[in-house]
């Protein structure tokens, strides 16, 4: 996760310097309404809540069960957003966000030694919403803006909830805290912190700020 973080400054830092090249200017910005990106987010509350465990049991009779989960492997948010300027300051648009988290199902005995091993154990979460942008500061190389959004979170995969389905749905809020866009032009390059977090009900909390960071790519026309 920390080399993923590093790589992603050091991108966001050379996509502003490029910027500064070729800004786009302020009467650009105001004619171009239609905006367009994609990106990815981190699924650091993911990574947090579904670990591998930190011990296994190797003291009981060996006709004991006990189940784990092992292996996770973390797919990232991949999202597409596009937005509508109305003023300068204001835009309104839609967001389509998705995310996953699959492990190995492992059955041990109880001295550790492993019977069963299932390794198509999943869940995703596909999120849509209507969003909302304030850019409070415009400057032909860099944006400034805040955001929120408010839409639906389909969950699903294998597992399956107390009424024994495999899908549920929830209510989602995607918050941006900050967001900066370095501008090229057409193009820009945007870095955003905030948070996505979707649940049910205080049993099914799908995700609590995840996609606490975002980097995206997008073009304005």
């Amino acid at each position: 996760m920390k080399r993923t973080v590093r790589y992603i400054l050091c991108l966001s830092l050379l996509a502003a310097m490029s910027a500064m090249s070729h800004a786009e200017s302020k009467e650009d910005f105001l004619n171009r309404r239609s905006e367009l990106r994609v990106g990815w987010g981190d699924q650091l509350f993911e990574t947090l809540m579904w670990r591998n465990p930190s011990y296994t049991i190797t003291y009981m009779p060996t006709d004991q069960l006990y189940g784990y989960k092992e292996n996770h492997r973390y797919y990232q948010h991949l999202w597409i957003e596009y937005q509508w300027r109305f003023y300068h300051w204001l835009s309104f648009g839609g967001m389509i966000d998705g995310s996953g988290v699959s492990w190995d199902d492992v059955t041990r005995n109880g001295a550790g030694v492993e019977i069963n091993r299932v390794k198509d154990r999943h869940f995703y979460n596909l999120v849509f919403m209507p969003t909302v942008r304030f850019t409070y500061f415009h400057h032909p190389n860099v944006n400034l803006y805040s955001g929120l959004g408010v839409g639906l979170d389909i969950n699903g995969g294998t597992e399956t909830n107390l009424k024994g389905k495999h899908t549920d749905v929830g209510a989602a809020v995607q918050i941006t805290v900050i967001g900066i866009s370095a501008n090229y032009d057409r193009w820009f390059f945007t870095f955003d912190l905030g948070g996505l977090t979707a649940l049910k009900n205080t049993n099914a909390i799908y995700m609590a700020c995840s996609r606490m960071l975002n980097v995206g790519i997008g073009a304005r026309f």
